[in-house]
């Protein structure tokens, strides 16, 4: 056993004795040496309200007496808990599986919702991605200050990476999402949720945005550059919602289009409503223009956030990006397939192509080339990585797409 999983602090909630002991025991087997127990959510609130970041990991049932366990999670939310929580629960699996949801919206880490009881592989399983967690929760420090942002900006530090997308039916590469990152002077590569909010609240989204697709290291000029190397790719750049309140955006695209020598077609407008449009009327009318321009656009993260079915019968998107949430582990969860083939069949009637995101493994792929999914992208594919690795990732995909389709 690892020191990293030996030096994890876990703390173990439960009302029934026999269940504590026995969590206890398998913990203790698997190597941790600092577990402590609960029969009462509201004492072990007040313990972690004095010692908020003392414990990596917290184990609650969700069926408890005076506090329940969803109660609970709500309160954990407020305190901002930074370290993991598995659910655990005899309750039936729906029912877990929607506390596991609510727990992500109060912005809560959730290495895992088992059922009970709970065997020593899953918490094999849950104890390793606690310790990334932990790692990852050392490692990640605040957002950035707008000026710093602005700096990044200004100074051209912004870099772009790409994740390939894939055609499910042939394999065939199909194209390219562009994924900003910031290369920090000091700090080194810096992920995204650290400076896109902070570029929302302070006015910078739009400078962000054009330097993503038009900068000189933009989408535009990397399509161009591999356009010239013989490698024609649609590229995809996200753009917020903040974004589309501005009437002069079309014809901005369009001219930086132009100027990059690249077909209109090969641009993909991916619309991100991290918030409530602004002003309707505009983003309406500025989408449509976009559309006019042979732009494409698709409606990102569908079935999330403000996405709606409003969405796809006011604004011309000819193309449905579903959310990962909805498409990772769908082959084996029946509510996930539920949301899921509707979502793929609506699309195919509007002739709208589709994108699933956040294929992770193999029977994600095949069971979205069952359900009759136009492209797939996920880790499975391939991960972001630099636009000078594509080509080697290319011919290593060709040689596993030979084995996937044989």
């Amino acid at each position: 056993m690892t020191s990293e999983l030996s030096a994890l602090r876990v703390l173990l909630i439960d009302d029934e004795p026999f269940q504590l002991k026995l969590l206890s025991r398998q913990f203790a087997n698997l190597g941790l040496q600092d577990v402590q127990t609960c029969q009462d959510a509201r004492v072990a609130l007040a313990r972690l309200k004095q010692e908020p970041a003392h414990f990596d990991l917290v184990c609650c049932d969700l069926q408890m007496p005076d506090m329940d366990g969803i109660e609970f999670v709500r309160h954990l939310g407020e305190l901002r808990f930074g370290g993991g929580l598995v659910l655990v629960s005899g309750e039936d699996k729906r029912i877990l599986q929607t506390a596991q949801r609510l727990a992500e919206s109060h912005t809560l880490r959730v290495l895992g919702a088992l059922h009970k009881p709970v065997m020593p592989e899953q918490l094999k399983t849950t104890l390793r991605l606690a310790t990334q967690a932990r790692a990852a929760t050392r490692a990640v420090h605040a957002a950035y200050p707008a000026n710093e942002v602005a700096l990044a900006i200004e100074q051209a530090q912004l870099v772009n990476y790409y994740q390939p997308k894939v055609e499910l039916a042939s394999g065939r590469l199909a194209g390219v999402e562009a994924l900003v990152r910031w290369q920090h002077p000091e700090d080194g590569l810096v992920m995204p949720d650290r400076f896109i909010g902070v570029a929302e609240e302070h006015g910078l989204i739009d400078d962000l945005t054009r330097c993503v697709l038009a900068g000189p290291n933009g989408a535009l000029q990397q399509a161009r550059s591999w356009q010239d190397m013989g490698c024609a790719l649609q590229v995809a750049v996200n753009v917020s919602m903040d974004s589309l309140t501005d009437h002069a955006f079309p014809d901005y695209v369009a001219q930086a289009v132009a100027a990059a020598g690249v077909p209109a077609s090969r641009l993909m407008l991916e619309v991100t409503e991290s918030r409530a449009m602004k002003d309707p009327m505009a983003t309406l009318d500025i989408l449509t223009r976009l559309r006019l321009r042979r732009i494409g656009l698709s409606i990102d993260d569908f079935g999330t956030g403000h996405s709606s079915l409003a969405q796809l019968r006011d604004i011309p998107f000819d193309e449905l990006k579903v959310d990962r949430s909805f498409v990772h582990g769908a082959c084996a969860n029946e509510a996930l397939r539920a949301i899921l083939q509707p979502s793929l069949n609506m699309a195919r009637q509007l002739g709208m192509k589709t994108v699933a995101e956040g294929v992770e493994d193999i029977d994600d792929w095949q069971y979205l080339q069952a359900a009759g999914c136009d492209v797939a992208q996920g880790y499975f594919i391939g991960r972001p990585m630099p636009p000078g690795h594509l080509l080697g990732w290319l011919a290593e995909w060709e040689v596993r797409r030979g084995a996937l389709l044989a």
